[in-house]
């Protein structure tokens, strides 16, 4: 599944929760029990579906996911940002070629 964000696309690797992806690519979510019983993890669903293996605890409205519970049942676009920290709202100060002869 391609799970698309509000800063990028990245796919969803097998047996990963949606939350544990959107942590492994460095996006800001909080979490509190990845069972499904606070909401604290909500998010907004744009687009996309998603099932529950178990019904979560939590209110989740008709716009909303849980992604520490939910399993996307079609690739997915939803609202969430990467951390402030993430490596790539940081670029690699020498990830240029020193020596690269063409100017921008």
């Amino acid at each position: 599944m391609l799970i698309t964000t509000c800063d990028k696309t990245f796919a969803l690797q097998p047996d990963e929760t949606l939350l544990e992806g959107l942590e492994r690519t460095g996006h800001d979510v909080e979490y509190q029990c990845r069972s499904g019983y606070c909401g604290s993890c909500r998010l907004k669903l744009i687009s996309g579906q998603v099932s529950y293996p178990e019904p979560p605890l939590a209110y989740v409205g008709k716009d909303e996911i849980l992604p520490c519970c939910c399993v996307p049942q079609t690739d997915l676009n939803i609202v969430c940002h990467l951390r402030v920290d993430a490596p790539e709202n940081h670029p690699d100060i020498f990830a240029r070629d020193l020596f690269d002869t063409q100017l921008d």
